[in-house]
């Protein structure tokens, strides 16, 4: 069974770099055709795909993040990480991990979510 945890701060505040760690067990993040995904859901809002890593360490981004944007992984601990720099308010959100069968939104697995308030 795979299974996706993130781990990171609840609360980051306005202009900082939100850090947020998926760790998968049951599955190697580099083995299998698969995407390594991070979305969110802000509240009264739909969700929100915000990029991947893939099998093969390529990555992508939704071009309305990707300049603030960054993930990466070590494969070493069966971990993949979101960096979000220059957070506001807007940004306050349940941020999902989560593998992806086609790198197209065909999510097999989630982790549960985690919260992130942004504030001051």
């Amino acid at each position: 069974q795979v299974q996706l945890q993130e781990s990171g701060p609840g609360l980051v505040k306005p202009s900082q770099t939100l850090s947020l760690t998926c760790t998968v067990s049951g599955a190697s993040i580099t083995s299998g055709i698969y995407y390594w995904t991070w979305l969110r859901q802000s509240p009264g809002k739909g969700l929100e795909w915000i990029g991947y890593i893939g099998y093969s360490g390529r990555t992508r981004y939704n071009p309305s993040l990707k300049s603030r944007t960054s993930i990466s992984r070590d494969t070493s601990k069966n971990q993949f990480t979101l960096q979000l720099s220059s957070m506001t308010p807007e940004d306050t959100a349940m941020y999902y991990c989560a593998r992806d069968m086609t790198g197209n939104l065909a999510n097999d697995y989630w982790g549960q979510g985690t919260q992130v308030a942004v504030s001051s």
